[in-house]
């Protein structure tokens, strides 16, 4: 089962993955520095980054390169609606750098391999917004008139400009909301998902990938709802575990098969203080079959919830390998 840890940008993990790597081939690493009191500020180090006995009462990192766990697809963060914006703010050279920087993998560049986007707004947007606003009172289960909106003009340039510099980067979907007249409030805050639109809201996800393909951009995976438990975001909605559970089986899951989508689905998407909320979803053997893992946030609860959802020796689905986490 693959997990996914999410919305956080964890550069000492970033760092000891390269030091992993360089270590077993006795190499030095390069240092970048930021320090509390802000007198570095991601600033490399004259003097090399080694590894060395410490006498020191702190704790101790033992890099083992013999002892091998699962694969990682990536290492990253999010670029948040609200980040792209400001990045098309900036002077195209300086964006150019900044991004070479992040997403290089030359001299002193990062090389962040995997990234979180948006499916429509976030909490991290100027507005809320989804691919398929109405006015009070109308519907679309159509979609006739989803289109992208706000990201034609933020998110998806940055994105083609990351896809320049790091082609192979893996990119993750969330959305924060169904558009509100798919929902039991007819709001873009709290609400559900009302049951006569799972085939629609299936289908927005499906055309969502496919118009992202048509602009260059493949989405390796997606979750089908951010922090499904907290109404309190604008926006946000509510999905209960068992809400999830049909919904993939009855719609999603069937829907992204027919259309021969090979975009993951991660089920879950909140906190560890919740494990109970994707090992509902997945003891429901309809939906196995239709998922690659579940994704966690680290904002309440402990890591440990992680090997309370892995179960060794579950049978993968005949859709998609189960690979062990």
């Amino acid at each position: 089962m693959r997990f996914r840890f999410l919305r956080y940008l964890a550069l000492p993990i970033l760092l000891l993955s390269a030091l992993t790597s360089h270590a077993q081939h006795g190499k030095t690493v390069s240092l970048w520095l930021t320090n509390a009191d802000r007198s570095a500020l991601f600033a490399q180090q004259s003097e090399p980054l080694r590894f060395q006995k410490s006498s020191s009462a702190l704790p101790v990192i033992e890099i083992n390169d013999k002892q091998k766990y699962q694969s990682m697809d990536g290492f990253g963060f999010a670029l948040t609606g609200g980040s792209a914006q400001l990045l098309m703010h900036m002077d195209s050279a300086q964006r150019s750098d900044l991004l070479k920087q992040l997403f290089g993998t030359g001299d002193g560049a990062i090389g962040v391999s995997y990234l979180r986007i948006s499916i429509g707004s976030s909490d991290m947007n100027d507005h809320a917004f989804t691919y398929d606003d109405l006015p009070p009172g109308e519907t679309d289960p159509s979609l006739a008139k989803f289109e992208l909106g706000p990201d034609n003009s933020s998110v998806i340039p940055v994105l083609k400009e990351i896809l320049a510099i790091q082609p192979s980067i893996k990119i993750l979907g969330s959305p924060w909301s169904a558009p509100a007249w798919m929902k039991t409030n007819g709001n873009l805050k709290g609400g559900s998902l009302k049951p006569e639109y799972y085939q629609a809201y299936a289908e927005y996800f499906v055309k969502y990938l496919h118009v992202m393909q048509a602009e260059g951009i493949k989405i390796d995976a997606i979750t089908i709802q951010n922090e499904p438990l907290n109404p309190k975001n604008t926006p946000s909605m509510v999905m209960q575990p068992e809400e999830q559970a049909t919904f993939i089986k009855q719609a999603l899951g069937p829907g992204f098969r027919k259309a021969g989508i090979e975009t993951k689905i991660l089920l879950y998407d909140h906190n560890c203080d919740r494990p109970d909320y994707p090992l509902t979803v997945l003891n429901d053997p309809e939906v196995r079959q239709y998922v690659d893992g579940s994704a966690f946030h680290l904002y309440g609860g402990e890591i440990t919830a992680l090997t309370k959802v892995y179960k060794p020796g579950r049978k993968p689905s005949p859709s998609r390998g189960v690979s062990g986490g």
